[in-house]
């Protein structure tokens, strides 16, 4: 597949013009579809129980979704660049991710709904490579930062209207499968903006002033490096699941709050998206290690504080997401060639989930060991990665 000399301006509209276009298209789509499948997992858990599964499972299920999720995602990258299918990759991975939520209505068993629950998290990883690699060829014309930050702004628009509208749901209809049901609705409205961008914008690629590439056997070390500091960001950090579990163990607040505690992280998250990936464009990699140095200070708070206290865990604890989940991304751009980028961004993701998961385990074990060596090791494992980061930004481009 040839690089293009110079973007394309689809209808006559300017580079710029067209690239933040496609790129808040693929943030559309990207909200419905976190509005479906968040809106799922904020009652995946208590669905399962309902249909005779143990609390053992139930952790099981989750954590067996995310392992194969991520690792998967190793695999997709790797072909979407083999192939060059971008699109098909794409469209395929969000028809399994979308479609296997409403689905869920129909599972009479606990073991059909954790075959479809896995089935939603195989598509996402199916379809993340390949859709990450076709939006860096937008965020170059408009900024790695800005470009990513959109995009994870109206992604995690999504994520907060999910569960608020599976909440809203319970509290008419009190019933799960209802809930399932109407998440079909913005199941389809993501896939039928996903094949109307795929109509207007066939080749991402030539968004993208294409410079000229040498042949290289594998990724540079400053790739390496950084994937070894973002895996230690991610083992630190508590997945929300473990910090909710805690709100109820100890009864910091009413059970309503604690789905409201997550909506307000998304929405913090949305906001620290645009913020940081603005600053990453103007400052570089140095923002991550800010953003880091700042998010890390929540795990005392959520863990050992009072009402006030989650409030402000909670908002770093957005903070440190909005920050990974734009700024992260935008940075792998840069280090790595185009053609492949849908590698790239599968080896990014799989380390990054697996240390994710790895970490979130441990972190569950010391949970009933002592939740102080768990906030030591939260703490102290993200501030590891800042000496990495350090380096990484030392090496040229």
């Amino acid at each position: 597949m040839k690089n293009q000399s110079k973007p394309t301006a689809y209808k006559g509209n300017s580079p710029k013009a067209t690239a933040i276009k496609f790129i808040v298209l693929l943030g559309v789509v990207s909200l419905f579809a976190d509005v479906t499948y968040e809106g799922a997992r904020s009652i995946n858990g208590p669905y399962l129980a309902l249909l005779g599964a143990s609390a053992t499972t139930v952790g099981f299920v989750a954590g067996l979704g995310e392992l194969i999720g991520h690792s998967l995602r190793l695999v997709s990258g790797y072909m979407s660049d083999r192939i060059g299918r971008y699109w098909a990759i794409t469209i395929f991975g969000y028809l399994l991710n979308m479609l296997a939520v409403p689905a869920l209505a129909l599972a009479g068993r606990w073991e059909i709904a954790a075959i479809l629950m896995i089935t939603e998290r195989i598509g996402k990883a199916i379809r993340t490579p390949a859709r990450d690699a076709m939006l860096s060829h937008a965020t170059k014309e408009i900024g790695r930062g800005k470009g990513f930050g959109l995009h994870e702004a109206l992604d995690q628009i999504g994520a907060v209207l999910g569960p608020l509208t599976l909440a809203g749901v319970l509290y008419y209809r009190e019933s799960y499968r209802t809930g399932y049901i109407i998440l079909l609705v913005p199941a389809l409205m993501a896939i039928s903006v996903l094949v109307t961008a795929r109509w207007l914008y066939p080749q991402p690629r030539n968004l993208e002033v294409s410079q000229p590439e040498l042949e290289t056997k594998g990724f540079p070390k400053k790739f390496w490096l950084y994937l070894i500091a973002v895996g230690l960001i991610a083992a630190g950090y508590a997945d929300f699941p473990l910090i909710a579990y805690h709100f109820k163990k100890i009864s910091v607040a009413s059970d309503t709050w604690i789905p409201l505690f997550y909506a307000i992280a998304m929405g913090v998250d949305a906001i620290a998206a645009l913020f940081f990936g603005y600053l990453f464009d103007r400052n570089g990699i140095s923002i991550l290690i800010i953003a880091s140095l700042i998010s890390m200070l929540f795990a005392p708070l959520v863990f050992l504080g009072n009402f006030s206290a989650v409030i402000i865990g909670v908002t770093l604890w957005g903070i440190g997401m909005g920050a990974q989940e734009s700024v992260m991304r935008a940075a792998i751009a840069a280090m790595v060639p185009v053609n492949r980028r849908g590698t790239g961004y599968g080896i990014f993701n799989t380390g990054y989930g697996i240390c994710w998961f790895l970490g979130s385990a441990l972190m569950g074990i010391l949970y009933d060991f002592s939740l102080m060596t768990l906030i030591v090791f939260s703490v102290v494992t993200q501030l590891a990665s800042v000496p990495l980061l350090l380096l990484v930004k030392k090496i040229p481009k």
